[in-house]
This record gives C-alpha cells, sequence and structure tokens, in this order.
C-alpha cells in the first residue's frame, strides 16, 4: 500500500497541473480572489455611500425646513419637475430622469399647525441592495420630526428642560455579552468553513481523476494490477494519496490565508479582527483540522470511485459536476439564518461540519456534540472508503 502511495504521490508532485491545483492556486489565486471581491464590494460601498441621488420634491413649500436640509445634502442634487401624480413621477423615474421623488401633502402645513400626522410618499427604485438612498432621507426625517415634535410641545407650554425626557422617555443601552471572538466567528464561521470543505473537494478532484480515469485512458492500469501487490492496497495507496492532497490544498490555503491577513492587518486598522483571532488556540486548530480529516475521507473515497468507474477522463469530470453540487447544499444550509449546532444537525453531513467549524471559532463548541460529529462522519468515511475497495475488485467496473 505504502509502495502504492509514493509511487503515486511522486507522479503527482511531478506534474503541473497537481502543483497549480494543490499549491499554486491555495498560496496565490484563491487569497487574490478573496481580495479582489473584498476590494470590489468595498469599492461598490464607498460608491454608493458618495453617489450624488438627483430628487425632486413636491409641494416643498409646505415644509421648506426640510427642503432646506435636502437642499444642502451633499449627496442629493434637486432637479425641476412638473409633474406631480404618482405615476408621472414612477414613469419619470424609470425613464432616468431623476432618481427619487418626495411627495409631500399639499395640506402638511395646516395638519401640523393643527397637531394631525400625515403621510409623505418617497418614490425610488428600491433593486439596488445598497440602499444608501433611504437611510439618508430617514436620517434627515427622523432630525426634522424631533424639531417638530419639539415646535409643537412649546406651543402647548412643555418646559424645554423636559422635552428630551417627554420625547423620548426610555433611552435603551445595549450590554453584548458576547465577546469579540464570537461576534467574528458567527460573522465569519459560516464562511470559512463553506470554503474548506470546498477546498478539500477540490484538492482531491484533479488527483482523483488522473488515478483512476486518467490511467484508464493512458493505459497504465493494466500494468499496475499485474503487479504484486493486491487490489486493495492498491485502492488504499490512491485513496491516500487523493486524501493527501485534499488535506494540503485546505491546509495550504489556511496558512497563505493567514499570511495574507498579516501583512493586510499591518496596513489597516484590523486590531479587533487580529486579537479575537489571536484567541482562537492550539487546540481549536487542532479539532477543526480533526474534523476535515474525515470530511476529505468521505471526498476522496467518493471521487476515487467515481474515477474508477468512469471510461475517460472527460466522463469523470462530467460525473464530479453534479457531487459539487450536492456538497454545496449542506453547506449553504449551514449558513442560513439561525441554523445552530444541536443534536439533529451534528448528524447531518457536512452541515455540521460548518457548524462545528463556526462554534470553534466563536469558542463556544460543544465537546460532546464535536465527538458526536467526528464519530458519525468518521462512520461515513469508513463505509465509503470500504465501499471503494469493493468497487476496484469489479472487473466489470475496472474494465467497462
Amino acid at each position: 500500500m505504502w509502495q502504492v502511495y509514493f509511487k503515486e504521490l511522486t507522479e503527482l508532485l511531478r506534474d503541473k497541473k497537481t502543483l497549480i491545483f494543490v499549491i499554486l492556486l491555495p498560496i496565490l489565486i484563491f487569497p487574490v480572489l478573496f481580495g479582489i471581491v473584498g476590494l470590489v464590494m468595498a469599492t461598490t460601498t464607498s460608491k454608493a455611500m458618495e453617489e450624488q441621488h438627483r430628487y425632486v420634491i413636491i409641494n416643498e413649500q409646505q415644509a421648506p425646513q426640510f427642503a432646506e436640509a435636502l437642499f444642502y445634502h451633499k449627496n442629493f442634487k434637486k432637479v425641476e419637475t412638473t409633474l406631480s401624480s404618482e405615476q408621472e413621477l414612477v414613469a419619470a423615474i424609470r425613464n432616468d430622469e431623476f432618481d427619487v421623488a418626495l411627495v409631500i401633502p399639499a395640506d402638511f402645513a395646516s395638519r401640523k399647525a393643527s397637531v394631525q400626522q400625515t403621510e409623505w410618499q418617497l418614490i425610488y427604485n428600491r433593486s439596488s441592495q445598497l440602499d444608501f438612498m433611504y437611510n439618508y432621507f430617514d436620517e434627515m426625517l427622523k432630525t426634522y420630526t424631533e424639531e417638530l415634535q419639539r415646535d409643537t410641545l412649546s406651543q402647548l407650554g412643555v418646559d424645554p428642560a423636559n422635552l428630551t425626557a417627554i420625547l423620548k422617555p426610555v433611552e435603551l443601552t445595549r450590554v453584548n455579552t458576547a465577546e469579540q471572538r464570537e461576534n467574528i466567528g458567527e460573522s465569519m464561521g459560516a464562511i470559512l468553513a463553506y470554503a474548506l470543505v470546498l477546498l478539500c473537494l477540490s484538492g482531491a478532484m484533479y488527483p482523483a481523476v488522473d488515478m483512476g480515469a486518467g490511467e484508464k485512458e493512458r493505459g497504465t492500469l493494466e500494468t499496475l494490477l499485474i503487479c504484486p501487490v493486491s487490489r486493495t492496497a492498491i485502492v488504499l495507496g490512491k485513496f491516500l494519496t487523493v486524501l493527501t492532497t485534499a488535506l494540503m490544498t485546505a491546509l495550504i490555503t489556511v496558512v497563505s490565508l493567514g499570511v495574507w491577513g498579516a501583512i493586510i492587518s499591518a496596513f489597516a486598522d484590523l486590531s479587533k479582527v487580529s486579537e479575537a483571532l489571536a484567541s482562537i488556540t492550539v487546540v481549536d486548530l487542532v479539532l477543526m483540522f480533526s474534523l476535515l480529516l474525515p470530511t476529505a475521507a468521505i471526498f476522496a473515497a467518493l471521487l476515487l470511485a467515481i474515477s474508477i468507474y468512469a471510461r475517460t477522463f472527460k466522463e469523470a469530470q462530467n460525473y464530479m459536476s453534479p457531487l459539487t453540487i450536492l456538497v454545496i447544499v449542506p453547506l449553504m444550509i449551514a449558513m442560513a439564518p439561525g441554523m445552530e449546532l444541536d443534536v439533529t444537525t451534528a448528524l447531518i453531513p457536512l452541515t455540521n461540519i460548518a457548524l462545528a467549524i463556526k462554534e470553534l471559532l466563536k469558542g463556544t463548541a460543544d465537546y460532546g456534540l464535536l465527538a458526536l460529529i467526528f464519530a458519525s462522519t468518521t462512520a461515513l468515511a469508513g463505509a465509503l472508503i470500504a465501499f471503494c475497495v469493493h468497487w476496484f475488485q469489479q472487473e466489470k467496473v475496472l474494465f467497462r
């Protein structure tokens, strides 16, 4: 078995494609891609925050103070229009004549004087995920509303010193019992687990295809089978090679991201993030690796079995695509809001791994549940390895 393992590993290291998929991608390309995505998101957000929106305001004479505050706001540019109905304003926005329309009722001043509530209309396209424009309006309207309340209460003879207590009799202060590590783990844990599991899959995919369907295409499988080595030893040697590449891809990526993160932290104010990540102990990292080990074994056994069945390299790749989707679905479930690690979710393959890694990052992991996850995942991996060994014994599978 070990002879086959070292033979396959040596051949993989000589292959340029393996070096690209297992070493170059994790060290350079993945961190660069993550960096580009972060840069694009930051640039997009910054641009959305600084964007100047064209607006029209109907019946602005009814609220001159608000109209003046809106006029001098840096994110708004006033546009004149003769339109007034809702349908006309909606059509104008769709035709890109302006971005937003504020409709103030024509009787707002009189209703305000008689202390009656009124309803304003804000018409704009809400399809954008970065809806800063509404936030700007909401902030200005809160300020304007507070001023109106103060004016009304003052006219009613209320002592100005008591205005704040009357307008807001209860001030709620939130005290967060979660540590900084818990907050970061909650926001980043599922994403990191998602990336690590997929990296284990991608790291195992190419070597598995090459050692099964690839050997069939090259005609070297028959030569290997006539060697004085049992088929069980051959398939286990191939399995260990695929497992090694899967784990190496994940480990190299984690180290690479850590190095790049340290470099970025040196140039940016990320002290809180650094402190939180520094609180992750060696035990937590060992436990994460321990959970990834049977997970990578599952992928290695599945991919190798698929590759052994496939006639050609291309056919094996076609079989891999549905498997990738099947892996992504439980990982997406783990990222859903409200998903927590319990006895039930601890038995769901892959979802349990993602939730466990998130809990380890938060520092709130239940070691009993971790043991259950490790045991169930190891049992599944063992069953798949046994199936892969049995699969390799079948002549009708090897020589389809």
